[in-house]
């Protein structure tokens, strides 16, 4: 981690986005006791989890302390899903399954998992850090917002401050840790990585407050936007105007 990079980007989410909350980040890591392991147990959305993270208590966790067996493929730790997930996330089967109709049909699940990259985490553990507390040592590859909506128009449009296209964020269908952890990583491996917008997971929403949504960002593409702040629109008179109504107090969930 350069060091330098962290301070410089303090300097300018506060001159920029004042009272905001800063970012958390993700690395994978082959070596344990870099931060707290939660104790595995029971079955809860690790967007919950992550909570701690954004008060400023960094965790990591190996396949078993992931507390939700959807999370455990999203962040690559297994390969497989609950047995019917096909169902489980539309109709459901009468008499056995409560589903979550978040698709119209297990076909069309099963279509989507198709399309869906394979993905083997690539170390046992995960770290999860707040910006502040980065240490030389750590290699972030996402820096992960949690935003209302006048941070994130700001991040949305810096993020295609230096791109022809106009897709240079993504939002695709997921999970609430697939937006911030699978659908970045696997932009890692693009040319031109592009961020997630997320937290569009009707069931992980309970964990964050009602006008928060995620902004993923592969470790490439936040460097380049974080030289960039300082020529960007951001220095307009239009950004001085949504920067002034930035709400104080905008505490982490």
């Amino acid at each position: 981690m350069d060091l330098g990079l962290k301070e410089r980007f303090v300097r300018r989410w506060a001159k920029y986005f004042p009272r905001a909350e800063l970012p958390i980040v993700f690395f994978y890591s082959g070596e344990r006791g870099q931060a707290e392991m939660p104790k595995p147990g029971g079955h809860h959305c690790l967007i919950c989890e992550l909570g701690r993270v954004r008060r400023g208590t960094p965790l990591q966790f190996d396949v078993d302390a992931v507390p939700c067996g959807g999370a455990k493929r999203y962040l690559g730790f297994t390969p497989s899903l609950r047995p019917g997930f096909e169902h489980f996330l539309s109709c459901g089967i009468p008499g056995e399954m409560e589903g979550e109709r978040y698709k119209q049909s297990p076909e069309l699940v099963e279509k989507l998992m198709a399309r869906m990259p394979s993905f083997e985490a690539p170390a046992p553990t995960i770290v999860f850090k707040r910006w502040d507390q980065l240490e030389a040592g750590d290699e972030p590859a996402v820096a992960i917002f949690f935003a209302a909506a006048d941070v994130l128009s700001g991040l949305f449009t810096l993020a295609g401050f230096d791109e022809s296209r106009p897709e240079a964020v993504i939002a695709p269908f997921s999970s609430g840790c697939g937006s911030i952890v699978f659908y970045p990583y696997q932009e890692l491996g693009s040319e031109a990585p592009r961020a997630v917008l997320g937290m569009f997971d009707v069931s992980a929403r309970p964990c964050v407050s009602a006008g928060t949504l995620s902004f993923a960002v592969p470790w490439p593409k936040f460097v380049r936007m974080v030289d960039q702040m300082d020529e960007s629109f951001l220095i307009t008179p239009s950004w001085h105007k949504v920067r002034a109504r930035m709400a104080p107090g905008n505490a982490p969930d």
